[in-house]
C-alpha cells in the first residue's frame, strides 16, 4: 500500500520548511496541495519560499509548483489529475509521498479521495459551440466516442452540456477514477491564535520589502489585467488595488493583513471539519524546533 504523509497547517506556520526537511529525511519528494502556487512567476504573493526547498546543499524535488500561467484559471479537477500523475512518478521511483499545502480543498480531495462529481462549465468552449447547427453539435458529440446517453441530443441545451461532459472527460481522463488505497500520516502544525496573527503580521512586512510590490507590478506590466490578478485574492487583491490607485500603501497594507488573518481562521475551520469527517491530524505544537518536530514525525511513522 501507498503511504502518504501529509503536513498542513494555515498560512505563515512553516510548513514547506518542515515538509522539505521531512522529505530530505526519508528520501522524499513533496506535492504541493497549494491553488496559488501552481502559477509561474507568483513567487513572494504565494509564499513559495523556494529557499527553503534547499536542505543542506541539496534540492528537494517538489511537484505542482510553477505549472500554470498566470491568468490561467486552474482549478480542483487539474490539481487532481496532476496528483494522480505526480504520485504515480514518485513511487515509480521508490520515493516517498510527502503532500504538503494549506488549501483545504486540495487537501481533502486526496485525504478523503473527495468525490468531484460536478463538471464546470466551460464558458470558452460554449461560446464556440453555441455558433454551431444542432447537426453539427451531434456529429461533435460523436466524435467523443459512443453517447452515454442518447437522450443527450435531444434538446439544443442537453447537446451543448453533453459536449462539454465528453471534452471534460478527454482533458482530465483521471478526474473520477477513485486515489489509489493509500496509508495515510496527517501532521498539522498549529500555533495559538495571537502568534499566527504576529507571524502574519511579519511575514507580510517581510515580503513587502523583498519585492512582492514589484512582482505584482511585473505582472500587470506582463500583461495581466487588474482584473486577473484580483481574481487570486489576497496579496494580489490587494496590491494590484495599490498600484492602480485605488488604496494607499497605509490602507492597502491594513485591509491585506486583517484578510490574511480572515483566511487563515478559514483555514482551520476547514482543517476542523475535515477531522469531524474522519480524517485524523497529528497536530504539532508550532514552537518547538524543526529537529523536535521531526523527531515527533519520525516516531509516529515507525508505529
Amino acid at each position: 500500500m501507498i503511504r502518504l504523509i501529509t503536513i498542513l497547517g494555515p498560512t505563515a506556520t512553516g510548513k514547506t520548511r518542515l515538509a522539505a526537511r521531512l522529505a530530505a529525511r526519508i528520501d522524499g519528494e513533496i506535492i504541493s496541495a497549494d491553488s496559488r502556487q501552481v502559477y509561474r512567476g507568483m513567487d513572494l504573493g504565494t509564499g513559495k519560499d523556494l529557499e527553503d526547498f534547499v536542505v543542506e546543499g541539496k534540492q528537494v524535488p517538489c511537484h505542482l509548483i510553477d505549472i500554470a500561467e498566470p491568468g490561467y484559471e486552474f482549478n480542483v479537477f487539474e490539481f487532481r489529475q496532476h496528483f494522480l500523475e505526480a504520485l504515480t512518478s514518485i513511487t515509480g521511483r521508490g520515493r516517498q509521498l510527502v503532500l504538503c499545502g494549506g488549501s483545504g480543498l486540495y487537501l481533502d480531495v486526496v485525504l478523503r479521495d473527495y468525490k468531484l462529481e460536478k463538471v464546470p462549465e466551460n464558458k470558452a468552449l460554449r461560446t464556440k459551440l453555441e455558433k454551431l447547427p444542432d447537426a453539427l453539435l451531434v456529429e461533435k458529440l460523436k466524435s467523443y466516442g459512443p453517447l452515454h446517453n442518447t437522450t443527450d441530443t435531444e434538446s439544443r441545451q442537453r447537446l451543448l452540456r453533453a459536449i462539454e461532459i465528453r471534452d471534460f472527460e478527454k482533458k482530465y481522463p483521471g478526474a473520477r477514477q477513485r486515489l489509489p488505497e493509500m496509508d495515510c500520516l496527517t501532521f498539522g502544525i498549529s500555533f495559538n491564535r495571537q502568534v499566527i496573527r504576529e507571524r502574519i503580521t511579519r511575514r507580510l512586512r517581510d515580503r513587502l520589502e523583498v519585492g512582492m510590490l514589484d512582482e505584482v507590478r511585473r505582472l500587470l506590466e506582463g500583461g495581466l489585467s487588474p482584473g486577473q490578478l484580483r481574481f487570486y485574492g489576497l496579496e494580489y487583491k490587494y496590491l494590484t488595488l495599490h498600484l492602480t490607485g485605488e488604496l494607499s500603501y497605509a490602507e492597502m497594507f491594513s485591509l491585506l493583513n486583517t484578510a490574511i488573518h480572515q483566511f487563515a481562521k478559514r483555514q482551520m475551520t476547514w482543517f476542523r471539519r475535515m477531522e469531524k469527517k474522519g480524517v485524523k491530524i497529528h497536530w504539532i505544537d508550532g514552537e518547538l524546533g524543526d529537529e523536535e518536530k521531526l523527531e515527533i514525525i519520525l516516531e509516529l511513522m515507525k508505529k
